[in-house]
């Protein structure tokens, strides 16, 4: 026994910044910024805490479901950006939302929302859990070096949800982590102690691309096809993969080496939302889901690759 999803929900502030705007503040251009990522535009936060935006991603996805909070037997929470070390985002969610079930936050970057679903298939797979929200939110705006073109047009904030009951729909997944901090780092920053004598560095996302790029295309591809294998699955079955939305070159060039799966099948709205770390599968898959680009029965390929450095995939049939 595993799960199906039950519902989707997601969330955006209001306040969005374009290529052009951002081309005021640093050293770039929309030309630039769509040819190397392929952003446009991204949301980014003004009022909105990460909190906000979790709880309004996790409610819209209960109202998808048909459940209320109540019904809740676990939280699981996944951000890089919570608004406190604790209370975690999930217990601030369940408190939100009126829900009187466990949750706890795990921080496995942008690969987090598939860090979190294997999770809750380890719940459903004890039979200690019926229904379980995931919840994904991330103010990447509050940890980016705005001065910095290289990463500062990368990034967006938002929040994604699901709502998983008691199913056979989660098929196959894969997890993997090579630690290090020399491609992807955010540092935190706790600079407290007059004792401690190691300086600090700056508390943002630092990034080496060419490295980031290679890592996210191999991974991509590799889980991709592992779990396609598990599932016994070919290309021409799977109705959509959703990769995490970092780059679109990295899409595309996944895309380009795994031929066995059509191209218009990888979703993208990185356009306009730009990366939102572990929030950017589930607002893909709810926007997708709402769209009805996914119905019942489909093949779903979830991809995705980020700090730690770490990639995770799963199959989920709708």
């Amino acid at each position: 026994m595993s799960f199906q999803i039950l519902g989707t929900g997601s969330f955006l502030p209001e306040k969005v910044i374009t290529n052009e705007e951002l081309s005021k503040m640093v050293d770039t251009s929309d030309e630039w910024i769509t040819k190397r990522v392929g952003v446009k535009e991204r949301h980014v936060c003004t009022t909105e805490s990460n909190t906000d935006m979790a709880a309004k991603a996790a409610a819209r996805a209960l109202e998808s479901a048909g459940v209320d909070a109540p019904e809740l037997d676990l939280i699981i929470g996944t951000s890089v950006s919570a608004d406190s070390i604790s209370p975690g985002l999930a217990s601030m969610v369940q408190k939100r939302l009126g829900a009187k079930c466990p949750a706890f936050d795990i921080n496995a970057a942008c690969p987090g929302f598939l860090f979190g679903l294997e999770i809750a298939a380890g719940f459903f797979s004890r039979g200690t859990v019926k229904k379980v929200l995931v919840v994904s939110s991330e103010r990447m705006s509050g940890l980016i070096d705005w001065t910095d073109r290289s990463t500062c047009c990368i990034f967006g904030d938002g929040a994604g949800a699901v709502v998983l009951g008691v199913g056979d729909s989660y098929l196959a997944s894969e997890l993997h982590t090579q630690g290090g901090d020399d491609v992807i780092d955010i540092p935190t920053g706790w600079n407290n102690s007059p004792f401690y004598q190691v300086e600090q560095k700056k508390n943002c996302v630092f990034m080496k691309g060419q490295d980031t790029y290679k890592f996210a295309v191999t991974s991509m591809v590799n889980d991709i096809r592992s779990v396609m294998e598990q599932a016994g699955i070919s290309g021409e079955q799977v109705s959509a993969v959703i990769p995490h939305q970092a780059n679109l070159r990295i899409i595309s060039e996944a895309s380009r080496r795994l031929p066995e799966i059509a191209p218009e099948k990888f979703l993208a709205n990185i356009q306009e939302v730009g990366n939102t770390s572990s929030a950017s599968e589930p607002i893909l898959l709810d926007r997708a889901v709402r769209s009805g680009q996914i119905k019942r029965g489909d093949y779903v390929v979830m991809a995705a690759f980020g700090g730690g450095l770490s990639s995770a995939a799963c199959v989920i049939r709708w």
